[in-house]
């Protein structure tokens, strides 16, 4: 025993050593999981509200993976999965004064368990939820404080060092939103107890504090004072999950840190918003009381598990009120709409509009937010109303021979709504119509019945028809709906007797007979009968149709013939013949008929055959120096081949040349008995016999033509090439081409030669473009001065009709223009004709010769005027006088050769 006390106290001491000589990061090593604590006691108001939180528990998981929380004997309580215990329902602990809830954590794997109590007691003086509001109750609590846990160190039996439990859970801390008290808000004081003998400063860390939104949360280092620096919003953030951390002065963990949780305690600031201003629904017409209708749905932005998210809804109003003002009602939790009533009418009421308020505070009209929606509710249609008829007998009356034509119009009535199965209506006959002459198909627009004649009726059988109709709807009436009968009508059709064509019988008319009978003989008998019994008509026959006008018709519907049939006619197809005939009544208008005969042509052999083909070639030494021939006959078997050939000729050149071998039935060869024949045409009869019951022969010419030919046996003489289809005339015309051809390429020749001739002519000619006689030119101008700077353009134009000589200052130089014209010079036209161009010339250099003014050069110089009027004078009348006398260049001689002779040109000397 003394052994074992003194253990234990050796155990304490170094437990008490250790903890001292523990740095931080041992410290952080030492973890025990499980609770922090396994009981604790808790202060509670004695009313708490649904969904209400009431503290938090903290598991230390050392790491090891997550345990899942429950609650174990407390109803009422439930815990998230975050560690948070609220209410589950409204509870009053008045007459209890306390109660307890027991949680439980386990791990999933292992299945480890462990268990935490907890004691709620009743807060001294707590006031009810429904005589403080949630906002000033939390005024009214004094500002609690957190200690950092108070935790020891013990020795495992290995030696190593392990951190006991917790001391207490830290219950969650709650700050209502929108908040208005004076910011920043102290909510608690965190302190480590290890303050007394050394300086510690605090923390937080987490959204809200250090991450966004941050700034929302702030703590004094130095007192641990936690304040909130602004209204906290609910609907934002619902909670904030912060961690308290205690360090020295020299940043060193004195404390491991600790979760706060600060709940945003919800305040009824948000009115229900309804998902649609206008909601829209329906149910069918007749629907018993407890049939659904729709379902409305509001939100409120508040919390959903406290009064201030909890909706109720009730119907403000209804329109219209009939049958009853309270046909629909509304589960005030669901939002779904049910009908309570009987008496949905369609046909009298098509809809109703209800007004729907939806008020949080579970319904409490005194602190609830209210908001309202319309409610539109359409009433359906179903088929509980059968179609009428608007009368009992409908009336009509139809021609006869007439299909697809209407005769009445059945109108019915139908209180459904239009345009659906349930209006729509279906006509059927069920007596009158045994041969099913008639149907009824509906209009879809008016939903009438249209009596239609499907089939011809004839007013010689029918000239009446009473006919049954019943209606019924496109689908059946509603379950529950009982109709004693189905509506019927009766309708009263009247056939008109009309004009009817008559009819021949059998149409068409077949007959058989052997071609080329004799003219005037009666084939057969074609009448047609009138259908009209009782008008009593006559019937005429006409003919129509007869394109060999080989028949004829009388008035008794006899056919004769006025020409004779020939089966090998071009009219004739397949042996038929075919002819029509018209009869037609004496009633006004007449009513005509026609009808087909046909006659079928039996083969007679009356046409003998023909050689073929008539002509055949041969060259001058044939090799072989035979030809294959045939016979053609219209005639049809046995009436045409086998066929006889023989030589008709006597002639001994053709019995000596030829010979005719038959070669089977339908065929002959043509042998050349000699080796070679001169180039020509050769005629030769052949007589051919058919084989008919009388035999008929005929001679026919076969045109030989024995032509030279090339290596391949063709024939190559002009004559082939006219056989070919080249004949005289196409000949001619291609030379006639050919002629007009040159013809047309001289021409072009002689007139390219001739343009040639003219182009060489024109270049004797000065460019109209080059002449500067009759044109302006215009020079730069070197500025406006003076007077110039209006133009007088016509003194340019007409220089000649200015005032006399002297006009101008000084004295005109002997070069200078005249002012007037002694001397015409001629005149060259814009395209003078390549022969006066010399005439042109010698008439210029006459008239040049001749003006004693000219300068004396080879060609005729004009300079144009450029007018009076300037201040400044002309620059030609530079040291001049006012009179017009000539000026004096003999000076200019004294400066040599040069200049003499330019004194000669301006002093108008005669050398």
């Amino acid at each position: 025993m003394d052994l074992l006390w003194v253990w234990m106290w050796m155990a304490a001491v170094g437990v008490v050593l250790a903890e001292q000589s523990l740095t931080h990061s041992q410290k952080s090593l030492l973890c025990l999981r499980g609770f922090t604590r396994e009981e604790d006691i808790v202060e509670v108001d004695q009313e708490l509200a649904k969904g209400q939180a009431v503290f938090n528990v903290t598991f230390m998981e050392c790491g090891e993976g997550k345990v899942w929380f429950r609650v174990g004997d407390s109803p009422g309580f439930s815990v998230s999965q975050g560690g948070v215990v609220f209410t589950q329902q409204r509870l009053n602990l008045v007459q209890k004064k306390k109660a307890q809830v027991v949680v439980y954590a386990q791990d999933l794997q292992s299945k480890q368990l462990w268990k935490l109590r907890v004691h709620l007691h009743v807060r001294p003086n707590s006031t009810t939820t429904q005589q403080v509001k949630p906002s000033d109750a939390a005024l009214t609590q004094q500002e609690p404080e957190i200690l950092f846990p108070w935790h020891s160190v013990v020795v495992r039996g290995d030696g190593t060092l392990r951190r006991a439990k917790r001391d207490w859970v830290i219950p969650p801390i709650n700050v209502p939103e929108n908040s208005r008290g004076q910011f920043p808000e102290d909510l608690v004081r965190i302190r480590s107890d290890r303050d007394k003998n050394r300086v510690l400063r605090y923390s937080v860390t987490g959204p809200g504090a250090d991450q966004p939104p941050n700034g929302i949360f702030i703590i004094n280092s130095i007192s641990g004072q936690l304040s909130v620096t602004k209204p906290l919003d609910r609907e934002d953030i619902s909670y904030f999950h912060l961690r308290a951390h205690a360090v020295d002065m020299n940043g060193n963990q004195v404390e491991n840190p600790i979760d706060i949780v600060i709940n945003v305690i919800d305040q009824n600031d948000n009115r229900p918003e309804f998902t649609h201003n206008v909601f829209n629904g329906s149910v069918p017409e007749g629907s018993k009381p407890g049939s659904f209708v729709m379902t409305v749905t509001a939100v409120d932005k508040d919390d959903p598990k406290t009064a201030n998210g909890m909706l109720r809804y009730r119907i403000l109003s209804q329109n219209p009120q009939s049958p009853s003002s309270n046909m629909f009602t509304i589960n005030n939790k669901t939002g779904d709409i049910i009908t309570v009533a009987a008496g949905l009418d369609r046909e009298k009421v098509t809809q109703y509009t209800l007004i729907i308020q939806a008020t949080d505070m579970e319904g409490n009209p005194t602190y609830g937010l209210s908001n309202t929606a319309t409610t539109v509710i359409r009433i359906t249609d179903v088929n509980d109303n059968p179609p009428e008829f608007t009368t009992d007998t409908f009336f009509g009356e139809v021609q006869e021979n007439r299909v697809n034509v209407i005769v009445a119009n059945l109108t019915v009535t139908d209180k459904d709504q239009p345009h659906t199965p349930a209006w729509g209506a279906v006509y059927r006959i069920i007596f009158g119509d045994p041969t099913g002459r008639f149907s009824i198909p509906t209009d879809p627009t008016t939903n009438e019945g249209l009596l239609t004649v499907v089939k011809p009726i004839d007013f010689e059988q029918s000239r009446s028809f009473m006919l049954t109709i019943e209606a019924e709807n496109e689908v059946p009436l509603a379950r529950g709906i009982h109709q004693p009968r189905r509506p019927t009508a009766t309708v009263s059709v009247r056939v008109l007797d009309v004009n009817e064509s008559p009819e021949f019988n059998p149409n068409p008319k077949s007959i058989k007979l052997e071609e080329g009978p004799a003219v005037g003989l009666i084939l057969t008998s074609f009448t047609a009968q009138d259908p009209d019994r009782f008008m009593r008509q006559t019937v005429r026959y006409s003919k129509i149709y007869d394109p060999a006008n080989w028949l004829r018709i009388d008035s008794a519907g006899q056919i004769s013939t006025i020409g004779t049939l020939d089966r090998e006619s071009p009219y004739v197809k397949n042996n038929l013949y075919n002819a029509t005939f018209m009869a037609s009544d004496n009633a006004e208008p007449p009513a005509n008929g026609t009808g087909t005969l046909q006659i079928y042509l039996i083969d007679i052999n009356d046409n003998e055959p023909r050689v073929f083909p008539p002509e055949v070639e041969m060259c001058e030494k044939p090799e072989p120096n035979a030809l294959n021939i045939t016979a053609s006959d219209p005639d049809l078997y046995p009436n045409a081949g086998p066929f006889a050939f023989e030589l008709a000729s006597r002639s001994a050149d053709i019995r000596r040349n030829w010979t005719l071998n038959r070669v089977g039935g339908d065929y002959a060869q043509l042998r050349l008995r000699i080796g070679s024949l001169p180039s020509g045409i050769y005629k030769i009869p052949i007589t051919i016999t058919d084989s008919g019951n009388v035999p008929l022969s005929n001679t026919s010419v076969l045109s030989v033509k024995v032509c030279q030919c090339d290596h391949h046996g063709d024939c190559v003489d002009m004559e082939r090439i006219m056989a070919a289809g080249l004949g005289t005339g196409a000949i001619i015309a291609i030379l006639i081409c050919i002629i007009l051809l040159l013809v047309l390429v001289l021409l072009f020749v002689m007139w390219m030669k001739r343009r040639d001739k003219e182009r060489q002519a024109k270049q004797l000619l000065i460019d109209p473009e080059d002449d500067v006689r009759d044109n302006i030119l215009k020079y730069d101008e070197e500025g406006g001065g003076e007077e110039d700077q209006d133009y007088d353009l016509s003194q340019l134009q007409q220089p000649d009709a200015l005032e006399p000589e002297c006009v101008k200052v000084g004295i005109r130089r002997l070069d200078e223009r005249p002012l007037h014209h002694d001397h015409q010079y001629p005149l060259r036209s814009a395209a003078p004709h390549p022969g006066d161009i010399g005439d042109f010339i010698h008439e210029g250099l006459k008239a040049a010769d001749n003006d004693p003014t000219a300068p004396p050069y080879d060609s005729l110089l004009v300079f144009d005027y450029e007018g009076s009027g300037s201040t400044a004078g002309s620059l030609s009348s530079l040291h001049s006088s006012s009179s017009c006398g000539d000026q004096d260049y003999d000076y200019l001689g004294n400066w040599g050769p040069r200049f003499r002779k330019l004194a000669d040109l301006y002093g108008g000397g005669d050398d």
